[in-house]
């Protein structure tokens, strides 16, 4: 599931790449994604087993535009929602450690039937 929400973060024209995986010297790209894997629980148990897995993600985007923040989690929602993901909301805003950059974020699950 981790390579299905970069292929479809990417194909929205930013880079994708784990939360917190920059180098502390590294400078932040003008705009990007990052994610994290917050819990991976099996759900529909039958004769003790899972028979589905719910991976959550939240996805995160920050970028210098403002406007483009604010835009970019209706992209995130169609695209992710188009590609059979749930998607939570429409997302909510993140603190940043960098004074040139905004953020927001959004929880969505993938489903993986086992």
């Amino acid at each position: 599931m981790r390579d299905e929400l970069i292929e479809i973060l990417e194909g929205l024209g930013y880079t994708a790449q784990l939360q917190g995986s920059l180098a502390k010297d590294e400078p932040y790209p003008a705009a990007f994604f990052t994610f994290w894997n917050d819990d991976t629980p099996g759900a529909a148990f039958y004769d003790d087993d899972a028979r589905r897995f719910e991976h959550e993600f939240t996805v995160y985007f920050y970028a210098t535009d403002p406007v483009l923040v604010a835009e970019m989690m209706s992209r995130v929602r169609q695209a992710l929602r188009a590609a059979g993901w749930i998607v939570q909301g429409k997302g909510y805003d993140v603190p940043v450690d960098q004074p040139t950059h905004t953020g927001r974020a959004i929880d969505v699950i993938g489903i993986e039937h086992n």
